[in-house]
């Protein structure tokens, strides 16, 4: 992956996790990390899966969409 590319990931993923950002900012940071589509982009989010700290419903948005890149082959 490119470096550019590696940071917009690690930016994300802290936007993703931050619990001090409003629900509705680390979900669209989350759905951002899914239309990466690569390698990288699920692992981010399987590492995020097991996060406690983020509520159920981003926990299952997060399995959803690393599911959705499983499925592409990622």
């Amino acid at each position: 992956m490119n470096d550019e590319r590696s940071e917009e990931l690690r930016d994300l993923v802290t936007a993703a996790t931050n619990l001090n950002f409003p629900v509705k900012l680390r979900t669209d940071a989350v759905e951002s990390i899914g239309r990466i589509g690569t390698h990288d982009a699920l692992l981010a989010l399987l590492d995020m899966a097991g996060n406690d700290q983020l509520s159920k419903k981003e926990r299952e948005l997060i399995i959803k969409l690393a599911s959705n890149l499983i499925k592409a082959g990622f």
